[in-house]
C-alpha cells in the first residue's frame, strides 16, 4: 500500500484530481462528485486524494478556483491585451469557452448553486464578466444604464448558446457558417463595430 501510494503521490497532482472532479460534474452534476468514483476514473486508490484533499469540499473549493480562472479570468486576460474596447469585447466573444462541456459545466454549478460554496462561486463569476462587458461598453461611449443593458444582453446570448450547444446542438452553425455567425453577433452586440476591430483570438463556441 506504501508503494501505491509512493506511486500516485507522484503521478497525479491536485490540479489532476480537480480536472477530473469538473469532468464529473459536467457529465453528472454535483452529485458526481464522488471520491472513490473519481479514483477509479484516475486508476488510483484513495489514497492519492487524501494526500492532496482533506475531504470532497476540499476538492470541490480547488475544482472551482480552477474553473473560475480557467473560464473567466485567463479569457478576460486575453481580451484585455487589446487596446481598443470594441475589440476588446470582440475577442471576450470569440475566446470564451462555449464548447458542450463548458456548457454542462456552467448549467451544473448554476442548478447547484445552493450549496453555498458553489453558489457564491457562480455568483461571483457572473459578476465578474457582467463587469468587464460593462466597463468596455462604457469606454464605448455607451451611458451606465445602456452599458449594463448591453452587457445583460451580450451575457445571456452566451449562456442561451451554451444551452444549445448542450441541448440542441444541431441548432449551432458549424465550419464556416460558425464564424459567420460569431460576426454576426458582434455586430450585433457591439456598438460601432468593424472588421478592422476584430481580434485575432480563437473562436467562440469552437465548432
Amino acid at each position: 500500500m506504501a508503494m501505491v501510494t509512493e506511486n500516485t503521490k507522484k503521478t497525479l497532482n491536485a490540479e489532476d484530481w480537480a480536472d477530473a472532479a469538473l469532468d464529473a460534474v459536467a457529465e453528472g452534476g454535483l452529485e458526481a462528485l464522488a471520491v472513490e468514483r473519481l479514483a477509479r476514473t484516475l486508476g488510483v486508490t484513495k489514497g492519492s486524494f487524501y494526500w492532496h484533499f482533506e475531504n470532497r469540499n476540499a476538492l470541490l473549493k480547488v475544482a472551482l478556483e480552477r474553473w473560475e480562472r480557467q473560464q473567466t479570468e485567463d479569457v478576460i486576460a486575453r481580451a484585455e491585451v487589446e487596446q481598443d474596447a470594441r475589440a476588446r469585447i470582440d475577442r471576450l466573444f470569440r475566446g470564451a469557452d462555449g464548447s458542450k462541456r463548458a456548457g454542462q459545466l456552467y448549467l451544473a454549478f448554476a442548478v447547484a448553486s445552493k450549496d453555498p460554496l458553489v453558489g457564491s462561486v457562480v455568483k461571483r463569476v457572473n459578476e465578474r464578466r457582467i463587469r468587464f462587458m460593462v466597463a468596455n461598453y462604457t469606454a464605448m461611449g455607451l451611458s451606465a444604464e445602456d452599458a449594463r443593458q448591453r452587457a445583460v444582453l451580450a451575457y445571456s446570448v452566451y449562456l442561451g448558446t451554451l444551452q444549445l450547444r448542450r441541448d440542441a446542438p444541431e441548432l449551432i452553425p458549424t465550419g464556416p457558417e460558425f464564424h459567420a455567425y460569431m460576426d454576426y453577433i458582434s455586430e450585433v452586440l457591439i456598438p460601432g463595430f468593424e472588421a478592422r476591430h476584430r481580434a485575432s483570438a480563437g473562436p467562440l463556441l469552437a465548432d
